[in-house]
């Protein structure tokens, strides 16, 4: 993060004031040559009109010549078309010597010349004397000037050190401003994390709150939803454990009170043993569904990869339940009527289908009224088939409906344990149908009889 600040921040300010350096640094020599030749143009009018290039002895242009060499802190050298000398301010030359340079042969061929030597902090000007007359121009001298830049490279040193201290300043403030920024930013991770922590020591009912941007509040609203998920897994747990302790112990308590019912008389007839041991023999077969039908929920709980996946021809999978189940529904006169729209080959696992359809066959048996009916009917598209078991039984409160696949919840308590029911026919049905990929709906008035319906991909995807 402070690198992403410093490339935002401090590179940007860095490339401006490197940039505004230059431009100023441009500028000011091209001002500065531009004020050199205008005074040079006007210098070399003057000496045209006094014969200075020839006589090289007229006072005023000797004064100006010395002027512009003070005004520019620099030196001018002045020579003729001989390259001779005519005048230099530093008295270097006299009036003997020549001046052959590559400036100068360039400036009698009509060019003139900026040199600007960075190292010495000065520029050079060459610049030609024209004489133009009505038939042409002529090159007659030409100006050496030289003029300190220092003043230039001072302002430019100082912009320098004033942007280096604002470039230090903003980076200083950046890497404070990072810091706080990013334990701004952290803390409310850090409060995450340690409410995650406290709650790994057993406080699931406190949750987490966290208040900071809407990402965070989103996390903590999302493991919020997960404590609660868990809470109510936790609950659901402890509830399932009550409800198997129960279940598995009436019938141990039945059991021992038959028993200790014939201990207690000696001299009991053989026929109130048999009544006993034929009540004992109930028992210990409810005890036996409630442990078998535990044993298939846990199964059920394991992940879909335990599926024994076949094809399997439904329609008749559904003909064998019902030839299975049809003396149970003749001893209740119930009609059980069985419509097979087409051929159906599903990929399940023929087992634990077969399970849960006769669960809900089963049910709508045994919770049906007398001379009552059941109406099983098998359909598909080009994705799933669907089950429809339909009676006429007491039907299922609306307030309840949402409980019924609910481990060891029965609408009808009484009346369960009269037909032999443990409580898990439901939610073992409903467990098969989502390890196959697939969904269960009920609909159900009371006293008006009940539907299931039940839909399962025609081809299994694990």
């Amino acid at each position: 993060m402070l690198l992403v600040f410093i490339i935002v921040g401090v590179v940007p300010l860095y490339i401006f004031s490197y940039t505004l350096l230059n431009n100023y640094e441009e500028k000011a020599l091209s001002n500065k040559y531009n004020q050199m030749q205008n005074q040079i143009i006007m210098l070399s009018n003057q000496m045209i009109t006094t014969g200075y290039l020839t006589l090289a002895d007229v006072p005023e242009i000797d004064s100006e010549v010395k002027r512009l060499a003070e005004f520019f802190q620099g030196r001018i050298v002045i020579v003729n078309n001989n390259l001779n000398i005519v005048e230099d301010t530093y008295g270097l030359y006299d009036s003997n010597k020549y001046l052959v340079s590559k400036e100068v042969i360039q400036c009698f061929e009509g060019n003139s010349s900026r040199v600007h030597d960075k190292e010495n902090n000065y520029v050079v000007l060459t610049y030609p004397i024209t004489h133009t007359t009505e038939e042409e121009k002529v090159i007659v001298g030409a100006v050496v000037m030289n003029s300190s830049t220092k003043d230039i490279q001072s302002i430019l040193n100082g912009m320098e050190q004033r942007a280096i201290i604002f470039t230090l300043a903003l980076a200083i403030f950046i890497v404070i401003f990072a810091i706080y920024f990013s334990m701004r930013l952290t803390k409310p991770l850090t409060d995450i994390v340690n409410s995650i922590d406290h709650l790994t020591e057993g406080f699931m009912e406190e949750g987490v709150s966290i208040k900071g941007y809407y990402e965070i509040e989103r996390i903590s609203d999302s493991f919020n939803k997960m404590i609660n998920r868990m809470n109510k897994l936790e609950s659901s747990r402890q509830e399932f454990v009550s409800n198997v302790s129960h279940e598995l112990k009436t019938p141990i308590t039945s059991i021992k009170v038959l028993a200790e019912s014939l201990l207690m008389q000696e001299d009991a007839p053989v026929e109130l043993y048999r009544e006993f041991l034929v009540d004992i023999s109930e028992e210990i077969e409810r005890e036996n569904k409630i442990i078998n039908d535990l044993l298939s929920l846990v199964k059920l709980n394991k992940t879909s990869g335990d599926l024994n996946i076949t094809s399997v021809n439904v329609n008749d999978l559904l003909e064998q339940i019902l030839k299975r189940l049809g003396p149970i529904a003749k001893k209740q006169n119930i009609e059980i009527i069985y419509e097979s729209f087409r051929p159906v080959m599903a990929d399940v696992d023929e087992v634990k289908i077969s399970l849960a359809l006769t669960n809900l066959i089963e049910n709508a048996i045994k919770y049906n009224v007398p001379d009552g009916w059941i109406r099983v009917s098998l359909n598909a598209d080009h994705k799933y088939f669907y089950v429809k078991v339909a009676d006429s039984g007491i039907g299922i409160p609306e307030d309840v409906q949402d409980l019924i696949f609910e481990r060891f919840y029965r609408v009808d308590k009484a009346r369960s344990r009269e037909t032999g029911g443990t409580g898990l026919g439901l939610a073992i049905t409903k467990s098969v149908v989502q390890m196959h990929r697939g969904a269960i709906k009920i609909y159900s008035q009371e006293g008006e009889g009940t539907t299931f319906n039940v839909r399962i991909p025609l081809n299994f995807i694990s």
